[in-house]
C-alpha cells in the first residue's frame, strides 16, 4: 500500500497557492505607542528625578523594536494585524468546495487555487499548478472553448463552456473520456483585474443524460411500431408527435416531418376537423373522448377510424397537448359482423354530411351532433353544455323554443327558421326541425335539428342590395349633375360676357371673378358626382401604374405633409392596364389625402402595386371580383381606422366623418366611380385602431399593337392657346334650355359665325329643311324632348353623310356613344364650358 508523505498530507489541508496578505491592526499598535509616549512625557513634566531618564530609555527601546520590526516584516517573520491559526473562514469555504477554483490577476498570474482545482487538473503541488488556458490550449477538443473563455476574461465578461476530452485531465496513462464544464468571470467589484476560473468534472451527469435518452429512444421505438396510431397535437391541432404506424396509414414521410409543421386537420374529411378543436376551459383533464370519423390520406383515400383522445393541462391550468389514440375501423374479411359494418357506414354518413345534424332534448340541448353541427354552432352546443338557443341572437331564440315545443307535441311540417348566430364574424343559418317519432326509447330526444349555413347567400344578397342602392344613388346623382350643369353653363357664359365689358380696374371686376371661381368650384363638385355615377368622359390609355405613381411622387409628398412618411413598394414587371391617366391620378391623390387626414400624429402611408394572377385573386374572397388577372394597387395607412358601419357607407356621396368645412364627402365617391368606370373594383379593409387599406383591382390589359410613341399628346387647350377662333361658317345650334341656347348663340355670333338655332331635334330637322341643308356644323345637346341628339345625328346623316357634329352634354361621352353606329365620328364638349372652350371646339371641328 502506498504511503502518503506527511508533507503532502499537510499541503492537502491548505491552499496550493495563497498570495494574499493578512489585514493589519494598525490602530492598536498606534494606541500602545501613544500610551508609552504620554506616560514618559508625564513623568518628565512633573519633574520626577527619573522622568528624563525614563523618557530616553523608552525612546531607545521603541527605536530598537522598530528596527527589529522592519527587518521582521521584510523577512516575512512578522505580520501586521491579528492572525488566525490555520486560515480564515472564507478561504476554508473556498478550499472545501468540490469545484476547482482558480484566481488570476490581469496578467494571468495565479493568485489563488483551491484543493479541488489541483485534484481536477492533476497538480501534485503548488509548483505544478497551471492555468486552464495553458493546460487546454493544446487539447484539440477543448482549445476553441478555452480560447473563447480567455477572450471573455480579457474583456472582463463572464462565460461558460462545456467540452469533452478523450482522457481524464491531468492523467498520464490511458483513461476513459470525460466531460468538463469550465467558466470564467470577474472576481468581485473591489478586486480590479482579478478573474475567477472554475472547472468541474460533469461526466456522471452526462452519463445519466445519455442513459435517459437511450431509454426514451427505446420507448419511442416501442410506440412507433405499436399496432395502433398515435399523435399529440396542440390547441390549434398542429401535430407535435406522430408515430410510425399512423404516419404509414396517412402516407406521411417521417424523414421530412417537422413538429408543428403539419396539422391533423389536413388529414380530416370536410367538416370533421371541428371534432378536434379544443372545447374551452371546461374540458376535464384526463377524460377520454371518443370520435368516429374518416381520415383522408395523402393519396386521397378515406380511412374510417375511431379516435380516443384525452386532454392535458399545464401546471398553471392552461390547456396542454392532446394525446389521441387512432384505431383502424376499416372492414376486415367477409366474416365481419353486419351490425358493426352498418354502424360504421351510418357514422361515416352522419359525420361527413355537410348539413348540420343534431338530436335535441326537451330543454333544447344536444345529445348527439355531427361534425358540421360542431363547426356551425361550436363545441359548447355540440357537447350539450349549452342550449342551441344560446348560440343564436336574442331576437331569434324564442322562435327556436316554439319550434322545439311543436316538435315535442309531434307536430309535422314545422316551418324553417332563418337565424343569425352569435359567433364572430356573424354567421347565418337556416334551421329545419322534425319531431322524433319514437320518444319512448329512453334517450330523451324529442326533435332532430338540421342546419344549413347560408352566410355566403346572405352576403351575396346584401352585396346585391348594396349594389342596387349605389346604382340608384348614382342615377340620382347623375340626373342632378346633368341639370346642374345647364345652370352652371348659363352662369359661366353670363360671367364671360360681363368680363368682356369690364376691365381689371373696374370695381365689379373682382366680384365677377369671384362668381366665375365659385362656378368653377361648383363644376368640380358636379364632375365628382358624374364620376361617382360613372357618367363622365374617360380617355383610357395603356398605363403602367408604377410609372404613374413614380411621376406623382413629389405631388404626393406635398399632399402627405411633413408629419407623415410616404412609402412606395412596387413589384417588377407590372402588367399594363387601361385607364384615364388624369382620372387615375385623382384616385391616388384622394386616397393619400384621406390617409393623411386619418392620422392625428406621425404615421405612414404605403402605396404598393403588384400583379395578381387569377388564382390569387380568387383567394381574396371578394365575390364582386370576377375571374381573371388583375393589377392590384394598395394604399395603406397607420391611422385610427374605421368601424364597420362607417366603412359600409364611405363611398356614398356626401357621407363624411370630417368636421364641417373640411370635406364635401365626394372624394371617395369619385374614387369609387372612376375605378368602376375603368372596369375595376375597390375594397376597403379597416378596423378601429389598426389603420385602413384600400385595394384597387384593375383588369390586366393585353395589348394587340404596342404604340411606338410614348407619352401624352398636348391638350387642345394648350395647342390652341394662341389660335384664331373667329370664323364665317354656318352653324346649327340645338339646345332645349332657352338660356343656354341664347348664350351659346351670342358667343358664336361674336366670333363671326352664322348661327341657326333650334330647341329640339324635330325643330332642327325643320330648320335644316328651311335653309336647304346649307349647314357646316351642328352643335347639339344630347338629352332633349321628342328627339335626342344621337337620333338627330342618324336622321341628318341620311341626307348629309359628311355633316360635322358636336355633342354637348353633362353626361359622359360613353353614356350615349354606345347608342350610335360603330365608327361614327363626332366631337364632344362636356358641360359646363366657357365661351372660349365652345369656340375652340367649333374651330377644331370645322378644321378637321
Amino acid at each position: 500500500m502506498d504511503q502518503t508523505p506527511a508533507s503532502a498530507t499537510h499541503m492537502s489541508d491548505k491552499p496550493l497557492i495563497d498570495g494574499r496578505s493578512d489585514s493589519s491592526g494598525v490602530r492598536r499598535l498606534l494606541f500602545l505607542a501613544g500610551f508609552v509616549f504620554v506616560f514618559a512625557a508625564t513623568l518628565a513634566l512633573l519633574g520626577h528625578s527619573y522622568g528624563a531618564l525614563a523618557l530616553l530609555v523608552m525612546f531607545a527601546i521603541l527605536a530598537m523594536c522598530g528596527i527589529a520590526a522592519v527587518f521582521g516584516l521584510a523577512l516575512g517573520f512578522l505580520h501586521i494585524g491579528p492572525r488566525v491559526a490555520d486560515a480564515d473562514i472564507a478561504r476554508e469555504a473556498l478550499n472545501s468546495l468540490p469545484v476547482g477554483m482558480l484566481v488570476t490577476d490581469r496578467k494571468g498570474r495565479i493568485i489563488y487555487a483551491n484543493k479541488a482545482y489541483g485534484e481536477e487538473t492533476g497538480a501534485a503541488g503548488a509548483s505544478s499548478v497551471r492555468t486552464l488556458e495553458r493546460l487546454l490550449s493544446r487539447e484539440a477538443e477543448a482549445s476553441e472553448a478555452i480560447y473563447r473563455l480567455a477572450n471573455l476574461a480579457r474583456e472582463n465578461k463572464p462565460g461558460q463552456e462545456e467540452f469533452r476530452l478523450t482522457r481524464r485531465l491531468g492523467s498520464v496513462g490511458p483513461s476513459s473520456p470525460h466531460w468538463y464544464r469550465a467558466s470564467v468571470g470577474p472576481f468581485g467589484e473591489a478586486a480590479a483585474g482579478l478573474q475567477l476560473w472554475q472547472i468541474a468534472d460533469i461526466t456522471p451527469e452526462r452519463e445519466e443524460q445519455e442513459s435517459f435518452f437511450k431509454n426514451l429512444q427505446h420507448a419511442i421505438d416501442y410506440l412507433d411500431h405499436a399496432p395502433a396510431g398515435f399523435f399529440a397535437a396542440d390547441e390549434q391541432g398542429r401535430i407535435a408527435y406522430i408515430n410510425a404506424t399512423l404516419a404509414d396509414w396517412l402516407s406521411l414521410d417521417l424523414a421530412t416531418f417537422k413538429p408543428y409543421s403539419r396539422s391533423i386537420q389536413d388529414y380530416l374529411g370536410e367538416g370533421a376537423s371541428s371534432f378536434l378543436r379544443r372545447s374551452g376551459d371546461q374540458r376535464v383533464a384526463g377524460a377520454v373522448e371518443s370520435f368516429d370519423l374518416d381520415l383522408v390520406t395523402s393519396a386521397g383515400q378515406r380511412l374510417p377510424v375511431r379516435l380516443l383522445r384525452n386532454a392535458t393541462r399545464t401546471a398553471d391550468g392552461a390547456p396542454g397537448l392532446t394525446r389521441t389514440l387512432v384505431l383502424d375501423r376499416a372492414p376486415r374479411g367477409d366474416d365481419e359482423n353486419a351490425l358493426r359494418a352498418a354502424e360504421i357506414r351510418f357514422m361515416r354518413f352522419f359525420n361527413s354530411s355537410p348539413m348540420a345534424i343534431a338530436a335535441m332534448d326537451a330543454n333544447g340541448r344536444v345529445s348527439r351532433a355531427n361534425a358540421a353541427f360542431t363547426s356551425l354552432f361550436g363545441d359548447e352546443a355540440a357537447m350539450g353544455r349549452a342550449a342551441v338557443s344560446d348560440c343564436l341572437r336574442e331576437e331569434h331564440r324564442e322562435a327556436l323554443r316554439q319550434a322545439v315545443s311543436a316538435a315535442m307535441r309531434g307536430q309535422a311540417g314545422i316551418p324553417s327558421l332563418d337565424v343569425d348566430l352569435t359567433s364572430e364574424p356573424t354567421r347565418s343559418a337556416r334551421l329545419y326541425l322534425s319531431a322524433n317519432a319514437d320518444v319512448s326509447d329512453g334517450s330523451g330526444e324529442v326533435a332532430i335539428l338540421y342546419g344549413v349555413d347560408i352566410t355566403q347567400q346572405r352576403t351575396l344578397e346584401d352585396q346585391f342590395a348594396k349594389s342596387q342602392r349605389m346604382q340608384a344613388i348614382g342615377n340620382l346623382a347623375g340626373g342632378i349633375a346633368h341639370d346642374f350643369n345647364n345652370v352652371l353653363t348659363i352662369i359661366t357664359a353670363s360671367v364671360d360676357f360681363l368680363l368682356l365689358n369690364h376691365r381689371t380696374g373696374d370695381p365689379s371686376f373682382q366680384d365677377l371673378l369671384l362668381i366665375k371661381q365659385s362656378a368653377n368650384r361648383a363644376a368640380s363638385l358636379v364632375r365628382q358626382l358624374l364620376a361617382y355615377s360613372r357618367r363622365q368622359t374617360m380617355r383610357p390609355k395603356m398605363l403602367n401604374l408604377t410609372d404613374v405613381i413614380a411621376d406623382m411622387h413629389l405631388l404626393l409628398k406635398r399632399i402627405s405633409g411633413d408629419l407623415v412618411k410616404l412609402e412606395r413598394q412596387h413589384a417588377r414587371d407590372l402588367w399594363p392596364v387601361m385607364a384615364d391617366i388624369g382620372q387615375f391620378e385623382q384616385v391616388v391623390t384622394n386616397l393619400v389625402q384621406n390617409a393623411r387626414d386619418a392620422m392625428s400624429t406621425n404615421g405612414r402611408v404605403i402605396i404598393s402595386t403588384r400583379n395578381v394572377p387569377a388564382e390569387e385573386a380568387a383567394q381574396f374572397g371578394y365575390s364582386e371580383l370576377g375571374e381573371g388577372d388583375y393589377v392590384l394597387m394598395e394604399v395603406s395607412d397607420t391611422g385610427s381606422g374605421m368601424p364597420a358601419d362607417v366603412a359600409e357607407r364611405i363611398f356614398e356621396p356626401f357621407f363624411t366623418t370630417k368636421e364641417i368645412g373640411k370635406g364635401t364627402g365626394l372624394g371617395l365617391s369619385m374614387v369609387y366611380g372612376i375605378v368602376k368606370q375603368s372596369g375595376g373594383s375597390i375594397f376597403v379593409e379597416t378596423k378601429p385602431g389598426e389603420g385602413t387599406t384600400f385595394r384597387i383591382f384593375l383588369p390586366r390589359h393585353i395589348p394587340v399593337d404596342v404604340p411606338a410613341a410614348k407619352g401624352e399628346l398636348p391638350s387642345p387647350a394648350a395647342s390652341n392657346a394662341k389660335q384664331d377662333l373667329s370664323g364665317t361658317a354656318s352653324i346649327l345650334l340645338v339646345e332645349d334650355e332657352d338660356n343656354v341656347r341664347a348664350g351659346n348663340v351670342r358667343a358664336l355670333k361674336m366670333r363671326g359665325y352664322e348661327v341657326h338655332e333650334a330647341s329640339s331635334g324635330l325643330e332642327a330637322l325643320d330648320v335644316m329643311e328651311e335653309i336647304g341643308g346649307k349647314v357646316d356644323l351642328v352643335v347639339s345637346d344630347v338629352v332633349m324632348p321628342e328627339m335626342d341628339g344621337p337620333t338627330l345625328l342618324r336622321e341628318m346623316r341620311k341626307q348629309r353623310p359628311d355633316l360635322k357634329f358636336i355633342f354637348v352634354s353633362g353626361y359622359a361621352e360613353d353614356a350615349f356613344a354606345k347608342n350610335l353606329p360603330d365608327g361614327e365620328k363626332f366631337g364632344f364638349l362636356p358641360k359646363p364650358f366657357s365661351l372660349r372652350e365652345l369656340a375652340v371646339a367649333v374651330k377644331e371641328a370645322l378644321e378637321e
